[in-house]
């Protein structure tokens, strides 16, 4: 059975115009799974359905009502899914495509989106900006819980200086969650540290890197080998300053956080 995602944008905000569309929807035998409303003037349904025609005949149908516009029929993407669980859009950037911004009061969502990446098996690399105690690192473990997957700390100063030097058992399982501070690795002179996270990278899993501008710094990595950027901010005009980072790192020292 396959899933479609269908948003439209009401032109008039008539009664009974919803019960309209459910009903067409429930004639073609499509099933409703999930709907709610997506931003301003807008609605979104997660639809399933046994027959791609009923889905072809629905939207030539839908297309002939002046009360609404469709705005999307397509396969569900991630953020479609979460529009319609959560009623809102992730933000997204408009000349990075693959950077989505939340402040701290839409951790839940931050999570839930994080979770549904996390999902996904193979290489996935995600890196994480945000302001020294916004909810970046319990973020990434809160996702890992929700998509069942167990998590691993290279480096982090969640609640003291963590450097992994070597994994041992299952922890080099591809379907963990390897997760890593940029200024903690990018910083320590540790050989075995380091040749451990060159090892990972190379690892066909999710890996999460707070920092990601630090991490990349000096290195053989491109902020551009990052499939997704998430940035985390207290409030929408907060800056994220590295310098201001470093001043709120007790590793730091030098002007390693002068760009």
């Amino acid at each position: 059975m396959g899933e479609w995602y269908f948003e439209y944008e009401i032109q008039v905000n008539r009664p009974g115009l919803l019960g309209d569309i459910a009903s067409l929807l429930g004639m073609l035998k499509v099933n409703i799974v999930t709907i709610n409303g997506v931003d301003e003037g807008r609605r979104g349904l997660l639809l399933k359905s046994e027959n791609e025609e009923s889905i072809r005949r629905f939207q030539s149908i839908v297309n002939t009502i002046d009360d609404i516009r469709v705005t999307k029929l397509r396969e569900p993407k991630v953020r479609d899914r979460l529009a319609v669980r959560h009623g809102q859009y992730i933000e997204r950037d408009a000349d990075e495509k693959n950077t989505f911004r939340f402040v701290r009061d839409e951790l839940g969502i931050l999570v839930d989106f994080m979770a549904e990446l996390f999902k996904t098996e193979g290489h996935k690399l995600i890196g994480i900006r945000g302001m020294p105690r916004v909810g970046k690192t319990e973020s990434i473990v809160a996702a890992s819980v929700c998509a069942n997957k167990k998590w691993i700390f290279l480096s982090s100063t969640m609640i003291k200086q963590t450097i992994r030097k070597q994994l041992m058992g299952d922890e080099f399982n591809t379907n963990n969650i390897f997760i890593l501070d940029g200024v903690v690795s990018r910083m320590t002179t540790d050989e075995r540290h380091l040749q451990l996270v060159r090892e990972v990278m190379k690892m066909p899993s999710v890996k999460v890197i707070e920092h990601p501008d630090i991490f990349v710094k000096h290195s053989e990595y491109n902020i551009e080998d990052f499939d997704y950027i998430i940035e985390l901010r207290h409030h929408p005009d907060e800056e994220i300053v590295y310098d201001a980072i470093g001043k709120n790192d007790t590793f730091a020292n030098g002007d390693f956080f002068s760009f």
